[in-house]
């Protein structure tokens, strides 16, 4: 199954939004993808084009980049600024507020090029305690063989473990491929996809273009072969479950998610102690605004 990503505006740039599809609500754990630039922000970016302090429940949010910097304050205290090949592993739990700001780029203007997915928590650990992890990239094992390059950022994959604590099995790696070179995605996990950022490949006989993730049956073989130097994002795991998704919460309740827009609307959802003075108020047709950046 191939997807498309749906262009959707942040007011200063767009994003291509991937998961939640149609067709395809999630690949094993992970509920939503997006694809933020490649675009050159400008140096006086003005504030509004940042992502103001916003809520999560219910998932862990999951931030790396290709090229810039985003500074990330949050409800538990903490302030952390995320740069290429690291990554920002959020769990929001039973509840937790943070910003993204493009503060360098304002700065000194500069590129800004990354992934935001989503990781729901499987049953039993949706309203665990928030917390933020920070890993570097000594964090992320990575593998070069035959022309494929890897970082694994989590759970585990070819061999490899990384360092980010995960809440059910699952694989999420960044992959580089030169021209003709092959990967074959991991055969242990239910559900497994690819994503294009860049370049051409082929898969089950089908020409890809970039900005399209590859869903590929369970057991089936999923080889991918690079018709140009591309970089892929390889994802899966084991499904939790059905999951809702109403703009920034995942819950297996939907009242769950009623109750957490009701705290959001009424103030009771603590904002980050560096970033206090505005936020994204609920939008007035939540069920269709999913996401974080927006």
């Amino acid at each position: 199954m191939l997807i498309d990503q749906r262009r959707r505006s942040l007011g200063r740039f767009e994003v291509g939004r991937v998961l939640p599809h149609p067709h395809r609500h999630m690949v094993g754990p992970f509920i939503f993808f997006d694809h933020l630039g490649p675009v050159e922000l400008p140096k006086g970016l003005p504030r509004e084009a940042d992502v103001r302090p916003h809520p999560h429940i219910g998932l862990s949010t999951v931030t790396y980049l290709f090229a810039g910097e985003i500074t990330h304050r949050d409800s538990t205290g903490i302030e952390q600024a995320i740069r290429p090949g690291e990554v920002n592993w959020m769990t929001a739990g039973r509840g937790i507020t943070h910003s993204e700001r493009f503060e360098r780029a304002r700065r000194e203007g500069g590129p800004m090029h990354a992934i935001q997915s989503w990781v729901a928590l499987p049953g039993g650990e949706e309203e665990i305690e928030p917390v933020f992890a920070h890993h570097a990239e000594g964090d992320l094992p990575i593998e070069q063989e035959r022309g494929a390059w890897l970082r694994l950022l989590a759970g585990t994959a070819y061999g490899l473990r990384s360092k980010v604590k995960t809440h059910s099995p699952l694989f999420y790696v960044h992959v580089a491929l030169e021209t003709s070179s092959r990967i074959t995605l991991p055969r242990e996990y239910s559900e497994r996809a690819a994503y294009l950022v860049s370049g051409a490949v082929m898969a089950d006989g089908q020409t890809v273009e970039a900005g399209h993730m590859m869903v590929f049956e369970q057991n089936a073989p999923a080889v991918i072969e690079a018709s140009a130097p591309s970089v892929l994002m390889l994802l899966g795991g084991t499904p939790v479950g059905h999951r809702f998704i109403e703009w920034n919460f995942v819950s297996s309740s939907k009242e769950r998610i009623e109750q957490a827009k009701a705290d959001w609307r009424a103030g009771r959802m603590k904002l980050p102690d560096g970033d206090n003075a505005e936020f994204i108020p609920l939008p007035p047709d939540a069920h269709q605004s999913a996401g974080a950046l927006s």
